[in-house]
């Protein structure tokens, strides 16, 4: 199996059959169907069977998936039987949320490190995490392993402190706004943009005002 031929897409649906599967695992069913998996996320059947066969079959014909053993492949496949120590670097409102966002850890993602250049962040604390300077990214990473790095600051330094942490060794980079960034070819970069998310929705809205007045 080589990962770069599974479209991303795939993998973002996988971490939504997950979540749906988690929540029948505490209502106690034991058994789902791929119809009943599609229902719960808002694909078709044939999706779901599609996305799960690019890993194999887990499934029983006539009998569906074992709920329990269906969601321990998923979190398989997308890396999260383990825990995953993250660093951030942007102390404003934004990373200050990020930090308290109880969804990063129940999904086994842990923030390690908070950095800012701001004198007046610096040594201050976000929840229990206190504020480092970027001078001491390096030295966290290597004494948490640190692969993966969350840059929340402005736009215009987003470049810079991705180079800050290519340096000090991350390997995986989440940034938020519409940036493209210079980085070695194995350092994998993903962006956030709520901007266009609202445009979809606008773009969706626009679209069937439209239709309705065809």
């Amino acid at each position: 199996m080589k990962a770069l031929r599974i479209p991303e897409a795939t993998i973002s649906r996988l971490s939504h059959y997950s979540r749906f599967l988690e929540r029948l695992e505490k209502r106690g069913i034991i058994t789902v169907s791929s119809g009943e998996i599609a229902k719960g996320v808002g694909v078709s059947p044939a999706q779901v069977r599609k996305d799960l066969a690019y890993f194999g079959e887990f499934g029983t014909r006539g009998v569906g998936y074992n709920v329990k053993d269906l969601i321990h492949y998923i979190m398989k496949i997308l890396g999260l039987t383990q825990n995953w120590p993250v660093i951030l670097v942007g102390a404003g409102n934004l990373g200050t949320a990020l930090c308290t966002y109880r969804g990063f850890t129940d999904r086994g993602f842990n923030i390690v490190g908070v950095f800012d250049n701001d004198l007046t962040k610096i040594g201050k604390r976000i929840v229990e995490l206190e504020v480092y300077p970027l001078e001491r990214m390096a030295e966290v990473v290597a004494e948490h392993n640190v692969k993966i790095g969350i840059i929340a600051v402005p736009i215009s330094a987003v470049p810079d402190i991705a180079k800050v942490m290519v340096d000090a060794g991350i390997h995986a980079i989440l940034t938020f706004g519409p940036v493209v960034l210079d980085v070695p070819e194995r350092v994998i970069v993903r962006n956030v943009d709520l901007t266009v998310k609202l445009e979809i929705l606008t773009f969706n809205l626009n679209f069937r005002d439209l239709h309705s007045i065809l």
